[in-house]
C-alpha cells in the first residue's frame, strides 16, 4: 500500500514537474524576441548616449568588428571614421567581471564610458553606474596622454582618478580596463575601422 502511494505521488509530481518545465519553454519562446528587441533599443539607447545620432550616418549594428570576443561598433559620417564604440571586460572587480561600452574618437579620445553590467556591492560599487553617480564621466575627454601613463590609477595608487569610498577594487578594475582599451585601439585603430 505505501509502495502504491509513493508510486502514485512521483508520477504526479513528475507529471507537475513536466508541465511546469512545458510552461517555462513555451513562456520563453513567445517572449524570447520582444526581450531580445528590448535588449537592443537599450544598448540602441546606450550607444546614442556616446556617439550622439548627429555625429555618425551608418548602422552602428551592422557596421561592427569582433576582436578577441569583443564587438566594435563603428561609427562613421559619409563613409568616414568617426568613433569606435568598444565593449570591453574589466575581469578583475570586487564582485566579478564588469562590462564596458568604451567610446573612442578617431583621434584617440575617450568621448564617454558606460557600465552595461556588473555584480558590484550595491551603495558601494555600484557607484560605477551612471544613474548611481557620476563617476564615470571622469573618463569623458581623457586619452593616453591625459593624464599621463603613471596616472592611469585611482588616487589610492597614486594615480589621477577617485576612488569610490569603500570600493576602491572596483574602480581600479575599470580604470585598468580603459586604459588597456585606450592603448589596443591606439595600436590598431586602422584594423578596427577597415572594412
Amino acid at each position: 500500500m505505501i509502495i502504491k502511494h509513493i508510486t502514485k505521488t512521483s508520477l504526479l509530481l513528475g507529471l507537475f514537474a513536466l508541465l511546469g518545465c512545458s510552461l517555462v519553454a513555451l513562456s520563453f519562446q513567445f517572449t524570447f524576441e520582444q526581450i531580445e528587441e528590448n535588449e537592443r533599443a537599450k544598448l540602441l539607447s546606450t550607444l546614442n548616449q556616446l556617439v550622439p545620432t548627429s555625429q555618425y550616418d551608418n548602422d552602428l549594428f551592422n557596421d561592427t568588428r569582433m576582436i578577441k570576443n569583443e564587438i566594435v561598433y563603428r561609427a562613421r559620417k559619409a563613409k568616414k571614421p568617426v568613433a569606435a564604440i568598444m565593449t570591453a571586460v574589466a575581469p578583475d572587480g570586487y564582485n566579478g567581471r564588469i562590462r564596458l561600452l568604451i567610446a573612442i574618437n578617431y583621434k584617440g579620445s575617450l568621448i564617454g564610458v558606460r557600465v552595461l553590467s556588473h555584480q558590484e556591492t550595491p551603495g558601494l560599487g555600484d557607484k560605477i553606474e551612471l544613474r548611481r553617480s557620476n563617476w564615470i564621466l571622469t573618463f569623458n575627454e581623457r586619452s593616453l596622454t591625459n593624464p599621463n601613463q603613471a596616472a592611469w590609477k585611482v588616487k589610492r595608487d597614486g594615480g589621477e582618478f577617485d576612488q569610490l569610498t569603500g570600493a576602491t577594487i572596483t574602480p581600479r578594475a575599470v580604470v585598468k580596463a580603459v586604459y588597456k582599451t585606450l592603448v589596443f585601439y591606439q595600436q590598431n585603430r586602422d584594423f578596427v575601422f577597415a572594412i
